[in-house]
């Protein structure tokens, strides 16, 4: 769609025309007199000069200019189509535990046995593509916490770098604190801006490894505004193969410190879940939608391209190809009358 942003400057187009009629002709002082006995010949000399003046080019050239010129000071644009532009103010980071622990095989995906790492990437992957407008970053951590992904909006790239992590990679132990104060500095150092901040621990164990406590990484957390939900990931109860040959039952989970990692949360405004399967672990991130929505589009916002160049450059060009015209015109009206009085 096409619009003018000052149409009342239109209102100019027709000044130089009304200024011709009601001011008065420029009398030269320099042209010489001649006493004549009646004007009528020369009335019709006058309306046939205006004619010619009319079906002069040099006429329309400046008449088209100007008209060029009125359009660019009413500043046309172009209008695109409408947009929704997702507008939040949400740092979000996921940290993730790939200590040895979690290759414990208690969960299912699609019919068939996993490791808890496995059924982590798969929901979390999908968590992080319904984060639109979100700035996602993300850190793994086990013995040692290590920032995968700086805070960014291009999901994509955190998706793949989730996936491709693997046990162990950090180390076999867990390092809880050290993710969380690696958390809090990085986002502490952002330079963007944001009303939300919020961090999504998943872990299977306790703290056995790294140089801050939980409970003070959480203090340190909570004075940056730094918002922690955490999961704690692992079945209840696994049978297994005894060494005997028979099956038990046994709690994969009995290292997870469910009470450290309530702590947290409760001391930074956050939330502690409990995964027991896959199907709750998808619940528990649908929750986290819900309690931090992802920001609604902003309607109405259209594109707008300042297109006032193109009719300014127009009449810049006519009136400088005007301007030479006259220049070329009086040299060559001076070389023809001296050319002339050289003759006399």
């Amino acid at each position: 769609m096409w619009s003018l942003d000052w149409p009342w400057m239109l209102l100019w187009l027709p000044v130089p025309f009304l200024l011709r009629r009601l001011l008065p002709p420029v009398v030269s002082t320099r042209e010489a007199g001649l006493k004549v006995p009646s004007f009528r010949g020369f009335a019709v000399l006058n309306e046939r000069s205006e004619v010619e003046q009319l079906l002069n080019w040099r006429f329309w050239v400046a008449v088209i200019a100007w008209i060029l010129l009125v359009l660019a000071s009413a500043r046309p644009q172009r209008i695109g189509d409408e947009l929704d532009v997702p507008v939040s103010g949400r740092n979000l980071m996921l940290a993730v535990d790939l200590s040895g622990s979690m290759d414990a095989k208690d969960f299912e995906l699609g019919n068939r046995r996993v490791d808890r790492l496995t059924a982590t990437k798969a929901v979390a992957s999908d968590f992080i593509g319904r984060r639109e407008g979100d700035r996602i970053g993300l850190i793994l951590f086990g013995e040692r916490a290590y920032l995968q992904v700086p805070l960014t909006l291009d999901r994509e790239t955190v998706k793949i770098l989730l996936l491709e992590s693997f046990i162990g990679l950090a180390g076999e132990k867990t390092a809880i604190g050290d993710a969380i104060t690696l958390a809090v500095k990085r986002i502490h150092d952002q330079g963007t801006v944001a009303d939300e901040q919020v961090l999504v621990l998943l872990t299977d164990g306790a703290n056995t490894a790294g140089e801050v406590d939980p409970i003070k990484a959480a203090e340190l957390a909570q004075q940056i505004g730094l918002r922690i939900y955490t999961i704690g990931i692992g079945a209840e109860q696994m049978v297994v193969s005894s060494i005997t040959g028979g099956l038990r039952r046994v709690n994969p989970s009995a290292d997870l410190d469910e009470e450290t990692l309530t702590r947290i949360a409760e001391l930074t405004g956050g939330r502690y879940f409990r995964a027991k399967d896959t199907a709750g672990l998808q619940e528990i991130y649908r929750l986290l939608d819900e309690m931090e929505p992802v920001a609604e589009p902003e309607a109405g916002f259209r594109p707008v391209k300042s297109l006032y160049y193109w009719p300014l450059g127009g009449a810049i060009v006519l009136a400088s190809f005007l301007a030479l015209m006259n220049l070329l015109a009086g040299l060559r009206f001076g070389r023809v009358a001296k050319v002339k009085a050289h003759a006399g």
